[in-house]
């Protein structure tokens, strides 16, 4: 079904483009070095035509060029000018053979003048005339008519005695000769043998695709069990199928050839062969890339550093887009469309695509800098202006990331040229900082005891950084005495650091249990005064000691504290260090 699809898709855009090729500016399929001598009169025009048949049928097959251009062929759509060509040339020398045996001397040499007449005949004239740019051809009524001459005459043998070959014409067109009379009437539209020709070239295309499928499926599972290359054994069964597409369009074009069909079906058929060939060599260059990129990716896998996964995308996006422009050139090129000409002529619409084309540079230094720079690689946990997640996929034009909540964000590269990247997959190390909240009625010493056994904790953990950590009596709360414990985890993921961080408080918890310590909550202690309480209150007040005293008091207290915590008052402890 689907080439059912596409070959009527093909169908439908070429006979699009053989219209558009009709129209377009008329020039020969291939351009070949005009020497206007040669052509600058009937008697010179004749021959140049049969010294180049006759070097042709010497082995000098070159010489067929030279003979086209003794051809106006104006009238033959470009397309299939070249192929047209070819087989009017032999026609032509076909039909002179058997008129008369040509002396050039009696052919006039004159450079201006009326078209010299060769010979009339009922179906037709073979004529030669002057052209716009001075040059003497055979005329487009003449080239039109030459199959009827050639019919015409076909009874009558060849008049040229210093041959040794009875037949010089290509076999096609000698095939058409033999035919009986019923296969070359023109039934509808084609002569009914050129109907059985296009059918029999259909079928005899596809049994080639379906051989060539099998052979070459046949070659691949073999590679895949002798080849020493590990990435190479998950070759696909069809990688190459494009080659046996390859086949059949080549059996279709030479078959076209062969039929020598109207112009008008062969414009058709021929476009449709040649875009299905282009199309045919992308798809067989695209799987040559997909075999390079299975060989890159399995030699990335073998690295530390990260870099080469991001280029293997890159490389392969680029080779595809590259194998893109030359196949849509080389279709171009085939058939006679100038793609410079065309985008020049857009007017506005050129400026539409130099306005694209600036994103398209803007993103493609984008993606150059996110390499150079090292800015992440496939699998970081990124944060870009709002967006956060994990890169999937580093493009050409864009980069992939995979949100947390499943989502996919197409980011354009050229972001990343001034946006602030926060790479959260590059992190040495994973932080915790938090408060355990320690009720007031804890002692001081088991405060000190419990923020050692913390210490010992890290100490003891294997993912845990111990060369920088705190753990001290940061504040005292409304509610709480709040110690702060500030370490880092080395661990290589995020469910990894989950991991870690769970066992670290689990064990803080067991260590309180362990050490009598009280975790807090937050609350409220509601005092409620009674009248004996304020009259032991004013009491207390009257017999209050002097402010001074209670100074003094106060500091022989704190004194006597950090003597027994820090030492000397007058030592200065050292820095900490780990």
């Amino acid at each position: 079904m689907m080439k059912r699809l596409l070959l009527t898709t093909l169908l439908l855009l070429s006979i699009g483009l053989a219209f558009a090729a009709e129209n377009a500016p008329q020039e020969s399929t291939k351009k070949a070095v005009i020497n206007l001598i040669e052509f600058s009169s009937p008697q010179k025009t004749f021959a140049t035509f049969l010294h180049s048949m006759n070097d042709i049928k010497r082995g000098k097959p070159e010489r067929i060029q030279q003979a086209i251009q003794t051809l106006d062929l104006s009238a033959v759509n470009s397309l299939i000018r070249q192929e047209k060509g070819r087989d009017l040339a032999w026609l032509l020398l076909e039909a002179i053979d058997k008129t008369a045996l040509v002396n050039l001397d009696n052919i006039p040499n004159r450079e201006t003048g009326n078209a010299y007449l060769f010979k009339q005949y009922d179906s037709g004239s073979i004529r030669i005339q002057q052209v716009e740019d001075g040059r003497w051809l055979f005329s487009p009524a003449t080239l039109a008519a030459l199959p009827a001459i050639v019919d015409e005459l076909a009874t009558k043998k060849t008049l040229k005695f210093d041959d040794p070959e009875s037949s010089y014409l290509p076999w096609h067109i000698e095939f058409r000769q033999q035919l009986p009379q019923p296969l070359r009437t023109r039934s509808f539209l084609l002569e009914n043998w050129k109907w059985l020709g296009i059918l029999f070239a259909i079928a005899l295309g596809f049994i080639a695709d379906k051989l060539a499928s099998f052979f070459l499926q046949h070659f691949i599972k073999q590679f895949r069990r002798t080849t020493q290359l590990p990435a190479l054994k998950e070759t696909p069964d069809d990688l190459l199928r494009p080659l046996a597409m390859l086949v059949m369009t080549g059996i279709w074009w030479a078959c076209l050839n062969l039929l020598s069909l109207p112009n008008q079906a062969m414009v058709i058929l021929l476009v449709a062969v040649k875009i299905l060939a282009g199309f045919a060599g992308v798809w067989g260059a695209y799987r040559l890339v997909d075999l390079v990129t299975l060989f890159l990716r399995h030699q990335a896998d073998q690295t530390d550093t990260k870099v080469d996964d991001v280029l293997v995308p890159l490389i392969s996006k680029t080779l595809k887009v590259f194998v893109t422009v030359i196949g849509i050139t080389f279709v171009a090129s085939n058939l006679n469309l100038n793609v410079s000409s065309l985008l020049a002529s857009l007017g506005l619409g050129g400026l539409a695509f130099a306005l694209a084309a600036k994103d398209v540079v803007q993103n493609l230094f984008g993606s150059i800098t996110v390499i150079l720079d090292r800015t992440f690689h496939t699998g970081d946990w990124i944060i870009v202006n709002d967006i956060e997640g994990s890169v999937e996929e580093v493009g050409l034009r864009s980069t992939h990331v995979r949100t947390f909540y499943d989502s996919l964000v197409t980011v354009p590269n050229a972001v990343f040229i001034t946006a602030k990247v926060d790479n959260m997959g590059q992190r040495r190390y994973r932080r915790l900082k938090c408060n355990i909240a320690l009720t007031y009625d804890t002692p001081p010493d088991k405060i000190e005891a419990f923020c050692e056994g913390v210490r010992e904790l890290i100490r003891l953990h294997p993912y845990m950084r111990k060369d920088y950590y705190h753990v001290y009596l940061n504040s005292l709360g409304a509610s709480s005495l709040d110690v702060l414990v500030y370490v880092f985890w080395e661990t290589p993921d995020w469910a990894t650091e989950l991991r870690e961080r769970q066992r670290f408080l689990l064990d803080i918890l067991r260590l309180a249990k362990a050490q009598k310590v009280d975790m807090a909550f937050p609350t409220q202690t509601l005092h409620l005064l009674r009248p004996e309480d304020e009259v032991s209150a004013q009491t207390q007040r009257t017999d209050a000691v002097s402010l001074d005293h209670l100074f003094e008091d106060s500091r022989l207290s704190a004194r006597e504290i950090v003597s027994n915590t820090a030492g000397k008052a007058a030592a200065v402890p050292p820095p900490v260090k780990f």
